[in-house]
């Protein structure tokens, strides 16, 4: 084995050198996004429903998606069609280059209040606002067309037969619902898949929660700054790709995209009690509920569940708390994940504080399952703010050593997740504005079940000893093989 001094010199450029790629990993990530060419046009809803407050969100959002573009002649050109009863081309794909004169042309749009002819303005867009004359772009596989529709009505004409000829015609539409709008008229605009071209908010004063998801569809050369990747844990992004790597103690799998703990006595011995703890508030909807479930089955997917490892326990709150099924009651795949599926939907509220205090009080308690002495993970969702205090709650699970995560969708108030998730909240906390967008956060979410003390580096350790002592004994028979023709020659020459 290396001396003590050899060994520490050797760890600590191990150390430096692993610390320059985590940075420059970092640095890479944080690379701005570039969008392909792309002629882009807003289809914008004013009719009489929308309020004039509503219609600023409206133009803040448009603002938003639109700060994230590359915008240029050769890049995105961006117009923009205003609606109810007639038509008006507010802004031609031709009118502004520049990314701040367009931002100010969308700030005059005023709402036309009057009725919602939809199919008129998907009409327009196609005739006109697609067209070379008014800045659009010969076809060409090299150019995006995008129409992306706001509204929050049923619309007055059919829209379905028009919809279909703009997307004959190689326009992808992109269709946001908001409040009581027709989601049936959503889909007949929509391209497919729908899944990624259908969005909906209650209102639209949480528009804004969907522009990273436009700002991202644009998105090509830097996937890991988009979030548009599969790696567990850290991302390296090249033009139009990425590969993926793994921080301090986790090897990359086979897969070139999961990380697993290096194999040390030290963890494979290791034992976790995980606690789901699910908003089942009535904002979520039985579909998105559905889709929860399936998230939280994911995660199941990745933990090694056993009698001796980790167990699992679920609580559903809304305006009350309900244990779905305690830590220890199933102790393989399988059985959890059918319980998982078994949950039903409780509506009504969201007191987050309240269940947070379930948590500490409960759901880690002996008598509800929880083994003295083993490692403590709470997994809190939620989709809006808490109707109640979470501060000392949220501050007790963290003092009494739980690693708690906090994930938050659509409505759900960044600051509280924060507040919930352990330090550092960079790791601990996660949010999407789109339900269908939970996969990537279940990927992305790595429950380390070994203790922080331990990194369990020795994995990678012995492979970098036994790498330099095979160097050294290299080296050694080189000396050995000077040494003897040295010795020849000093023999020729005496």
């Amino acid at each position: 084995m290396l001396t003590p001094p050899i060994l520490v010199l050797m760890l600590g450029l191990v150390a430096a050198r692993a610390t320059v790629d985590v940075r420059t990993a970092a640095a890479m990530a944080a690379g701005l996004c570039k969008t392909r060419p792309t002629d882009l046009v807003f289809i914008v809803d004013s009719s009489r429903s929308v309020r004039p407050s509503e219609f600023e969100q409206v133009k803040v959002f448009l603002a938003k998606v639109i700060e994230g573009l590359d915008v240029g002649p050769n890049a995105t050109r961006v117009g923009v069609v205003n609606y109810a009863s007639r038509v008006k081309n507010e802004v031609s794909l031709k009118t502004h280059r520049t990314k701040a004169g367009l931002i100010k042309a969308v700030t005059k749009v005023e709402p036309l209040s009057t009725g919602t002819m939809t199919g008129l303005a998907i009409q327009f867009a196609l005739n006109v606002a697609f067209s070379e004359n008014e800045g659009a772009r010969v076809k060409s596989p090299d150019i995006s067309k995008v129409a992306i529709i706001v509204t929050d009505g049923r619309p007055q004409d059919n829209v379905k037969d028009i919809a279909q000829r703009a997307r004959d015609a190689g326009i992808e539409i992109f269709a946001i619902g908001v409040g009581r709008v027709d989601m049936s008229t959503l889909k007949q605009m929509a391209s497919e898949p729908l899944d990624e071209h259908v969005d909906y908010v209650e209102s639209y004063s949480v528009i804004e929660k969907l522009t990273k998801k436009f700002q991202e569809a644009f998105c090509v050369s830097d996937l890991c700054a988009t979030g548009d990747h599969d790696c567990q844990q850290i991302c390296i992004s090249s033009p139009g790709s990425y590969k993926c790597a793994c921080k301090d103690g986790f090897t990359l799998s086979d897969d070139g995209r999961t990380c697993s703990v290096c194999v040390c006595a030290a963890c494979s011995n290791s034992a976790t009690d995980v606690v789901f703890l699910i908003d089942g508030s009535k904002s979520v909807r039985p579909e998105n509920f559905e889709l929860v479930k399936k998230w939280i089955n994911q995660i199941v997917d990745k933990l090694d569940v056993s009698d001796s490892k980790a167990h699992v326990g679920l609580v559903q709150y809304s305006s009350l708390v309900r244990q779905e099924f305690p830590l220890g009651r199933h102790n393989n795949k399988k059985d959890l994940k059918e319980a998982v599926k078994k949950m039903a939907y409780m509506e009504r509220g969201t007191m987050t504080g309240q269940a947070l205090r379930y948590l500490t009080d409960k759901s880690f308690n002996v008598g509800h399952g929880a083994r003295p002495g083993v490692a403590k993970v709470g997994i809190v969702f939620t989709d809006g703010r808490s109707q109640d205090y979470i501060g000392e709650a949220a501050k007790k699970a963290k003092e009494m050593g739980f690693k708690m995560y906090a994930v938050g969708v659509g409505n759900a108030v960044e600051d509280e997740l924060k507040e919930i998730a352990s330090e550092p909240t960079g790791e601990h906390y996660f949010y999407t504005a789109d339900f269908k967008a939970m996969t990537q956060i279940a990927k992305k979410l790595q429950i380390n079940i070994c203790q922080e003390e331990d990194p369990c580096e020795c994995d990678t350790l012995v492979k970098f000893q036994k790498k330099v002592e095979e160097a050294l004994q290299a080296l050694t028979k080189k000396i050995e093989t000077m040494s003897k023709r040295i010795a020849l020659l000093e023999n020729k020459i005496v």
